[in-house]
């Protein structure tokens, strides 16, 4: 395809225009030798002083397709830079060559911009602050900082406690850690947790934990609105205001509010964002509230419920653990760790990130260490004013001087003048471990501390809100589940997605009603730390590939600290709730497999790709300190099928052979001049890659561009394969046109034979009667399809302009119908004879894609040469095509001793544990072939003949001399015995195999130099004429079988 580049204007060679560095003039004036002044871009000339089509470093050619800030530039390609002096085009340098590859021109299309995008359209894009930080700190603290932090440190005491939020934050920094390496290697666009992964991983990872990370913000949102109604429902509780019961209240509540925060969601990222402000807010002023209250005297009703300021007698007691009701430290931590999630928040909306490299890192570690503090001194604090059990009854007081006769488990309240000893005879409602609302006791205000319940269940549902449907429209934009591409489309300024927000609301609702979220809670859990932990696992294994385009710009991670917190993630998955996390991993491989198997149409240069080209050098180079042993033949086929599709029936039994288990190469010569070849090598190297993989087809392509199909061929013979990964088999199809194609041709087709038998190649050749080249009949079938696609673009365009109502249109149409019809009448049709024929010739040459009915395979073993003739028809049999398909062994005997003959081949076959059917004994091949047979031979040499013995010597000398290429009389009697046998081995096919599904020969071989090729071609025509599906088959004479162990 023509570069637009450069101009191709002119017959004359480009012009160049002498610019000195230092700004000078040139000779004549006016900057060129013949009068004529070309303006030319200036960055070129000032860097090189001349007009070049070289073009300097410029991001513009390293943007995607659809990028919307900026245009994409195409730089010239190697072949222009090469060609352009060939081709005496005058060299014109564009600024700016746009990409023609359609987008939907979303801003997410823009997935290389490196600067903040210009927000001329009015999208709203946060910093690091508003769009990470905050979002990450609302979504950690959540109900349990107010609610079950106190019980935790209570069950676990301050030491255990502190080591409760220091693995929790393990965790989170080591997964915030490698999130931020991830994310700065390269443009993060919408997606979060999916993107990431998905992009480090491929589609199978990304796409499983994609679908199941967006259900878990989804169920989120109804199990935070159910916190929230709970807490409002105990309010009217206690003022009697219950309007239904306690679990309808509940539902009609958080209904209510998931309706209230659809609209937040739905009114734009601004609104969400100044509601998530307002919400941190008053959750500051809660937290502050907590200190506050802490430093504030207590009165005589806090004090007998167990708040007794600041005491270091109090602080010691609750330094050890005191786990009560069966509980554990992973029991506890179980409970706590939820209160860690959250730091995805932010990457849920990097689509909506201003730099998302530079945030998302920077917000969401601060975050991790700023809700790590609070939750450590909210809890020490409490910890060091609260006793774990107390009455609340402010009778239970201690007269002055007794508290000498303090012990017990309550030294501290008893020294502060309380009696609590009754709490370990009988169960109170006071105290850390007792009493959840330990945290609105010790502030100083109350209400504020149900206020930041209010304020952290609210932001966390209203994240999680927002977070599921960007996931979930990232994960339907790649198309990986194709039923879900509905939900991909965006609307407004910012792309929201609004059908996204409908699934979501619909998810929350149906999980508000049911309105007991105790099963499913640990479900959730799971799913994020799932998330958690394959994103540790893509650094890891991002860094383990050694990709050179693995370059992250944050440098504060380890790959094996990666590693381990990828594990650790696992660890804590079994310790929240081992069936969870069971059931977790099942849904995981469920989906991995799903899309596994589907294969989607994406390539994201993923570390998974990575890894596997490693293991592929290593396992090959691993391989050449192996010697080759007979046990570990395989066939590594070397196929000349020109293009792939072009001789199906070549590939498919090629691909018989080798399936899944060898090499298979399909191999291209194209003949001509390289200046010519090379753009039909280069253009058809991925196209017919893609065609075997659509195909399914385990084989690759190879091409070469020579001036002779031989010389290719040898090259091909010579240079494919990777150490032991090697080819040992040529297979080709029989020319059949030999005796109507020139010398040349025929020398080049027996020349390749024998190249394949002076490179030690088994060689193996295809002959079907009615041919195995189908590539005009393809040929014609893309013309027709793509005259039927002009067609159906030509009726959409009619269409749209009658919509329009333009009155040209009935013009235009005619014209248009009328250019289609004389395109169209180019195209000759073809005869009822040809189309039979063709019809005929496609069905034979797709007969090996379909599965063979029963038959045989008669296999004659004429010659020893290694096995080969045995081996690839015995593994013929072992594919399903051809299972029902029983082998049939003709071998040659001698006259009176075909029982032994056959005995002897019996008790080999059994040696090599190789099934057949029968073994035939042919002890007549030495007979004369009938006059009928061998008239057919001496027809098809006779205008290959020199005829010398019927001429005079020197009339005989100047044809020998004229055409030496010519089979003469003296070759013929030389080899009369030999022709002989191909001739009489035709009429024994004839007769035996006639019936057969395959039939597979000993392929005769011709000395090199002593044969001629018109000879050497004639016996393998007359040994192949008129039957079945025929290999003929010589392999390198080295053993390919063996009955030793």
């Amino acid at each position: 395809m023509e570069n637009d580049a450069y101009d191709r204007i002119g017959d004359e060679p480009p012009n160049y225009e002498e610019t000195s560095f230092s700004g000078g003039t040139t000779s004549n004036g006016n900057g060129t030798g013949n009068g004529e002044h070309r303006a030319v871009r200036p960055s070129v000339v000032s860097a090189f002083g001349h007009d070049t089509l070289d073009r300097v470093p410029n991001i513009d050619f390293y943007r995607n397709a659809g990028s919307v800030s900026g245009n994409r530039a195409v730089r010239p390609s190697l072949q222009e830079l090469h060609d352009v002096f060939q081709k005496n085009g005058r060299i014109s340098v564009t600024n700016t060559v746009e990409d023609r590859e359609g987008s939907d021109g979303t801003p997410s299309d823009d997935v290389e911009s490196v600067i903040p995008l210009d927000n001329k359209d009015g999208t709203v894009r946060f910093g690091w602050i508003k769009g990470v930080l905050v979002r990450c700190m609302l979504n950690i603290w959540g109900v349990m900082l107010f609610i079950r932090l106190s019980w935790v440190f209570g069950q676990a005491g301050w030491g255990l406690g502190i080591v409760v939020i220091a693995l929790s934050c393990v965790v989170t920094t080591v997964t915030g850690l490698s999130m931020s390496a991830i994310c700065t290697n390269g443009v993060v666009r919408g997606g979060g947790a999916y993107y990431l992964i998905s992009r480090s991983l491929g589609p199978e990872f990304g796409g499983s934990i994609g679908l199941i990370f967006a259900f878990a913000n989804a169920v989120a949102v109804a199990m935070y609105v159910v916190g929230f109604a709970e807490t409002v429902v105990d309010l009217l509780k206690e003022n009697d205001a219950i309007m239904i019961d306690e679990l309808n209240d509940i539902r009609i509540i958080g209904c209510i509010s998931v309706v209230l925060l659809l609209g937040i969601s739905v009114a734009g990222m601004e609104w969400e964002a100044k509601a998530q402000i307002g919400l941190l807010i008053i959750l500051l002023i809660a937290i502050a509230n907590v200190f506050v209250g802490t430093g504030i005297p207590a009165s005589t009703d806090k004090k007998s419920k167990g708040f007794f300021n600041y005491d270091a007698k109090i602080f010691m007691e609750n330094l050890p653990p005191d786990f009560r009701n069966g509980e554990t430290f992973f029991s506890v931590f179980a409970i706590f760790f939820p209160a860690a999630t959250g730091i995805l928040a932010g990457a849920n909306i990097s689509g909506d990130l201003k730099d998302p490299q530079d945030a998302l890192p920077k917000g969401t570690l601060l975050a991790i260490l700023i809700t790590g503090v609070t939750y450590l001194g909210v809890a020490l604090c409490v910890s060091a004013t609260v006793v774990r059990d107390a009455t609340g009854n402010i009778n239970d007081t201690i007269a002055t001087g007794m508290e000498m006769l303090c012990n017990g488990t309550n030294t501290a309240a008893c020294e502060q003048g309380w009696n609590f000893s009754s709490c370990d005879v009988n169960s109170c409602k006071f105290g850390s471990m007792n009493n959840f609302q330990v945290m609105t006791m010790v502030s100083g205000f109350g209400p504020l501390i149900t206020a930041g319940t209010f304020s952290a269940t609210l932001s966390s549902a209203l994240a999680s809100l927002v977070s599921a449907p960007k996931v979930f429209q990232a994960l339907c934009k790649d198309n990986i589940y194709t039923a879900l591409k509905f939900f991909a489309k965006g609307h407004g300024k910012n792309n929201e997605p609004i059908r996204g927000y409908v699934l979501t609301f619909i998810i929350a609702v149906a999980f508000i009603i049911i309105a007991d979220l105790n099963v499913i809670a640990p479900i959730i859990s799971n799913f994020f730390l799932a998330s958690y932990a394959l994103i540790n696992f893509s650094c890891f294994h991002a860094s383990y590939a050694k990709s050179p385009g693995w370059r992250p710009a944050y440098r504060y991670y380890n790959m094996w600290l990666s590693l381990f917190g990828a594990v650790l993630c696992c660890g804590v998955m079994f310790v929240i709730n081992w069936w969870a996390a069971l059931l977790t991993y099942a849904i995981e491989i469920f989906l991995y497999v799903y899309v596994t198997v589907k294969k989607p149409n994406v390539n994201w240069g993923s570390s998974t790709q990575a890894v596997t080209f490693v293991s592929a050098v290593n396992n090959a180079l691993s391989l050449t300190g192996v010697e080759d042993h007979v046990k570990n033949f395989r066939p590594q086929c070397m196929v000349l099928t020109g293009a792939p599709k072009n001789r199906p029936a070549l590939l498919d039994l090629a691909h018989c052979f080798t399936k899944n288990y060898g090499l298979c190469l399909t191999c291209e010569v194209f003949v001509g001049p390289r200046t010519e070849t090379l753009t039909d090598v280069n253009a058809g190297m991925e196209k017919n890659q893609m065609w075997l993989n659509k195909k399914k087809r385990k084989a690759f392509y190879a091409a070469v561009a020579c001036d002779s199909f031989r010389q290719g061929t040898e090259i091909l013979l010579q240079a494919s394969g990777l150490g032991r990964l090697k080819p040992n088999i040529l297979m080709m199809g029989f020319k059949k046109d030999w005796r109507t194609a020139d010398t040349a041709g025929v020398q080049s087709y027996v020349g390749i034979l024998h190249d394949a038998f002076d490179f030690e190649y088994g060689t193996v050749v295809l002959r079907m009667n009615q041919g195995l080249d189908i590539s005009h009949i393809i040929k014609a079938q893309e013309e027709m399809e793509r005259e039927a696609q002009e067609q159906k673009d030509l009726e959409k365009e009619e269409l749209a302009e009658e919509n329009k109502g333009k009155s040209i249109f009935r013009k235009s149409r005619n014209l248009s119908t009328q250019g289609l019809t004389s395109r169209a009448s180019v195209t000759t049709p073809q005869s009822p004879q040809v189309v039979v024929v063709n019809e005929r010739l496609v069905s034979t040459s797709t007969q090996f894609q379909r599965k063979q009915g029963k038959g045989t395979i008669d296999v004659w073993w004429m010659f020893d040469d290694g096995g080969l003739t045995l081996l690839l028809p015995y593994i013929l049999t072992t594919r399903k095509k051809f299972k029902d398909c029983k082998m049939r062994i003709f071998i040659a005997g001698q006259p009176g001793r075909v029982e032994q003959d056959r005995h002897e081949m019996k008790s080999l076959l059994e040696k090599f544990r190789i099934k057949y059917a029968d073994i035939h004994v042919i002890d007549d091949i030495t007979q004369n072939p009938n006059s009928n047979s061998w008239k057919m031979f001496e027809d098809m040499i006779e205008p290959f003949r020199l005829h010398e013995g019927s001429k005079s010597t020197t009339l005989a000398e100047a044809l020998r001399k004229d055409s030496p290429w010519k089979i003469s009389d003296a070759e013929l009697d030389t080899f009369e015995e030999k022709t002989n046998l191909q001739v009489r081995l035709n009429e024994l096919l004839q007769e035996n195999s006639r019936a057969a599904n395959l039939i597979i020969v000993s392929m005769p071989i011709a000395r090199l130099g002593s044969v001629s090729d018109h000879l050497y071609m004639a016996w393998l025509d007359i040994l192949t004429k008129n039957l079945p599906p025929t290999m003929l088959i010589r392999g390198n004479h080295k053993s390919v079988l063996t009955f030793y162990s």
